[in-house]
């Protein structure tokens, strides 16, 4: 039996940090990332992905490791861009509750290997994307795509276009109406101003560049 996500976090609606990875070199980068998940834990963010976006898999590696020593109660998931099926290993080796696929769409997955992983690493949740940004369509109508998701994962992921692009409030509301009762993410592009609206449909949010200045994925967070 998978957990669900609401068992993770014990919280309606949670907020999901990104911890980006970036900065000169590997030890600036983990150093940083420690920060930051700090920062997350004391301004009350309910849960932190940590991301290759701008590093490596050591990188993943190293801040993971690290930040299971530190007593840190934040949740912290993972999500390996370059090779998403490492992190079930990763986060069950280091305590982490959950991983993020940017697409569990049936062309972007090696099927059988994928549920094998899942079977093996019951306790570790995945969050899936479905018309996830910068991944191809599959061609396919909305409710298979949607239907092939929710066998897939504990919640369904989406997104707008790109990075820190809001995701439309229509497509929104077409996920939710298909998905039901479902668990359904918005995974990008969440901010002050449309916040409680996403949220009204939504179970919950990734948020990455709105915590940086300007927007910069690059730079540290602001507190």
């Amino acid at each position: 039996m998978k957990v669900k996500l609401k068992a993770i976090f014990q919280i309606n609606k949670p907020i999901i940090g990104m911890i980006h990875l970036a900065g000169n070199n590997q030890r600036d980068r983990v150093k940083r990332a420690l920060e930051e998940l700090l920062i997350y834990q004391e301004e009350g963010i309910d849960g932190a992905i940590i991301e290759d976006y701008h590093g490596t898999f050591q990188d993943v590696y190293e801040t993971l490791k690290e930040s299971s020593t530190k007593g840190l109660k934040i949740i912290r998931g993972v999500n390996v861009l370059r090779n998403p099926y490492s992190s079930f290993k990763l986060a069950f080796d280091f305590g982490a509750k959950f991983i993020q696929f940017d697409s569990v769409q049936t062309p972007d997955l090696d099927l059988e290997g994928y549920n094998s992983l899942r079977k093996k690493y019951s306790n570790i949740a995945v969050l899936g994307g479905v018309g996830f940004k910068y991944i191809s369509p599959t061609g396919n109508s909305l409710e298979i795509d949607l239907a092939e998701g929710k066998s897939r994962c504990e919640a369904v992921v989406t997104t707008g276009s790109g990075t820190g692009i809001e995701t439309p409030v229509e497509k929104l509301r077409e996920y939710k109406k298909l998905l039901k009762d479902f668990t359904l993410i918005v995974g990008a592009g969440v901010n002050l101003d449309n916040v409680k609206e996403q949220l009204q449909i939504c179970d919950g949010a990734i948020v990455g560049s709105y915590f940086k200045p300007n927007g910069n994925t690059n730079l540290p967070i602001d507190r």
